[in-house]
């Protein structure tokens, strides 16, 4: 990921949630650049614009923002998103700097498929590695393709990009196979449970006494 998009934003010095909720209502998105050097820079970015970049680049999405002139290198520390509309509504980043090296959470895609009759379990969907912070892996692909029953995927068995190393514990399971959950059928008793009740129910309505009239009025 050494490619990273430069986005123009806003310096805000506004606050609160009817500041926000105008933002919003514009189509902008308001967030923070964290820093443990300098102050905190608050600014609203363009929701469009930084949407697609995490979609495209996923959650350790590395952004550098004009503000006012002044470039930010940042990466996504985190976002929040609308419950009912799942528009982004804050974004937290972190600045960062060339050269720096993070721990980040990728993501583990599987593929291929284990022997026939059997399937695979994701036991975990990230691993933690360590990474310089412009070259962060996308995601780490783990192949299934032809393991038998009860074979297992740990994490040091990830093949790692060359500058990226494994933080995560190395036992850490990551995939596992095991034999499908067969669904319950119903059974012959429970059938003939069911016509034994349909039978009863014939023989007493058949037994059930007449009715004569006397007495009536």
């Amino acid at each position: 990921m050494a490619k990273y998009p430069t986005l123009t934003a806003t310096a805000r010095e506004e606050f609160g949630k009817g500041f926000a909720r105008r933002l919003r209502r514009d189509g902008r998105i308001p967030g923070v650049i964290y820093s443990g050097a300098t102050e905190n820079v608050h600014f609203s970015v363009d929701r469009l614009e930084f949407t697609a970049v995490v979609r495209n680049d996923g959650a350790n999405a590395i952004v550098e923002f004009d503000i006012d002139g002044e470039k930010h290198l940042t990466m996504v520390k985190h976002v929040d998103q609308n419950v009912l509309t799942f528009d982004i509504d804050h974004v937290d980043m972190l600045a960062i700097k060339r050269g720096e090296r993070v721990e980040v959470e990728v993501p583990v895609e599987v593929e291929g498929e284990p022997e026939p009759g059997l399937m695979y379990v994701q036991d975990a969907d990230v691993i933690l590695v360590e990474a310089d912070v412009l070259e962060i892996p996308d995601s780490f692909t783990v192949s299934v393709e032809d393991l038998g029953l009860e074979d297992k995927i740990y994490a040091e068995n990830v093949t790692l990009p060359e500058g990226v190393t494994l933080v995560a514990d190395p036992e850490t399971l990551i995939v596992s196979i095991t034999v499908p959950e067969e669904e319950p059928e119903e059974t012959d008793a429970t059938e003939e449970g069911a016509g034994k009740e349909e039978i009863a129910g014939e023989e007493g309505s058949e037994s059930a006494p007449e009715t004569t009239g006397e007495g009536e009025e």
